[in-house]
């Protein structure tokens, strides 16, 4: 699954310096939810992470085989760094 959204995503993020780090499904509060992990070598600021967003969610809308029949997309980055390193 990770490799799969990889191949689609990941050329059409990388001039924003984020890239795919995982992939996966799970459930919460009943819901099915398809998870994309970003990941980059420098904080990921809010701003990044949307436009990030809007890019993903247009080309998943496209690829609906590789989301089956989940609820919910949710798009975020890792966790790193403290909140005075974004800008």
């Amino acid at each position: 699954m990770k490799e799969q959204v990889r191949e689609l995503v990941d050329k059409e993020i990388e001039s924003l310096n984020v890239f795919v780090d995982d992939a996966f499904v799970s459930t919460e509060e009943g819901k099915k939810l398809f998870n994309i992990v970003l990941d980059s070598e420098e904080v990921i600021n809010l701003n990044k992470i949307t436009e990030a967003s809007r890019i993903i969610n247009k080309i998943m809308d496209n690829h609906e085989e590789v989301l089956g029949d989940i609820d919910e997309l949710d798009i975020y980055s890792k966790e790193k760094g403290e909140i005075s390193d974004e800008r």
